[in-house]
């Protein structure tokens, strides 16, 4: 495996610059010839299962908070003290446990480092679901903070379908929190089917509502614009290419 260095990813404001050559040099984010689960001939792959080594998990951490740290999901004060707009940071079961998990620390280590530190994120928790509800000791199908009543983020890696994101609201709901925002690691900017115009995101935005901020870290176009030094021109074409035939309508 790759032992690309990258700067502090507290510190570097691009996250983008951080987070994309170390998916490609780690073979998380791939290049090629991939048949997805649709059926489509995708030119790129993304393995999200590999972000499991301590690089990895804290540069992805530090753009999932990167995203988190800006507007709609924090407000700014006039006096310049920012509070952030959810309570809870929920990874639904599983690959959303270890992100909601770091995501959360790596919010109070920014804290820490902050040259006039605030507390911004004191009183932010997290919490994932378990997939079959323990029925002995403290019971239930949540792990971490309470969600009755609190105002609960999102986090995950991609949105396919966005049958798991359902489910996540679903949970959310019947444990009494509100849904306040969504953060996917990865869009893909594609059509869900040829009969749904719109992608997975944009579907789940529809049905949320617009007031629930749905956002990703990465999505499509930044591969397209941001790694042409790296991929090379023939790859960006099978990129452009792709999205020209399976992107969402009516946003080329």
């Amino acid at each position: 495996m790759s032992t690309t260095t990258i700067p502090s990813p507290s510190a570097n404001q691009d996250y983008k610059a951080s987070l994309l050559p170390l998916l490609i040099s780690n073979n998380v984010l791939s290049f090629g010839t991939y048949v997805l689960k649709s059926g489509r001939e995708s030119p790129y792959f993304f393995t999200s299962s590999l972000l499991h080594t301590a690089p990895l998990l804290r540069a992805t951490a530090a753009a999932y908070a990167s995203v988190l740290s800006t507007e709609p999901f924090v407000t700014t004060n006039a006096d310049g003290i920012t509070k952030p707009n959810f309570d809870i940071i929920f990874g639904p079961a599983y690959k959303g446990i270890p992100i909601c998990a770091a995501v959360t620390n790596e919010l109070a280590v920014r804290d820490s480092l902050a040259a006039a530190p605030q507390g911004t994120w004191d009183n932010v928790s997290y919490s994932f679901n378990r997939k079959e509800a323990k029925a002995h000791g403290e019971g239930g199908n949540i792990v971490g903070a309470p969600l009755k009543g609190k105002r609960v983020v999102v986090v995950d890696d991609v949105i396919t379908a966005g049958t798991a994101l359902r489910e996540a609201v679903g949970i959310i709901e019947k444990e009494g929190g509100i849904v306040a925002g969504v953060v996917v690691l990865l869009d893909r900017e594609e059509r869900v089917s040829d009969a749904e115009p719109k992608s997975a995101i944009g579907v789940a935005q529809r049905d949320l509502g617009e007031n629930i901020p749905i956002r990703s870290v990465i999505g499509l176009h930044d591969l397209i614009e941001k790694l042409g030094d790296q991929i090379g021109a023939t790859e960006i074409q099978r990129l452009m290419d792709y999205r020209a035939r399976y992107g969402e309508k009516g946003s080329q």
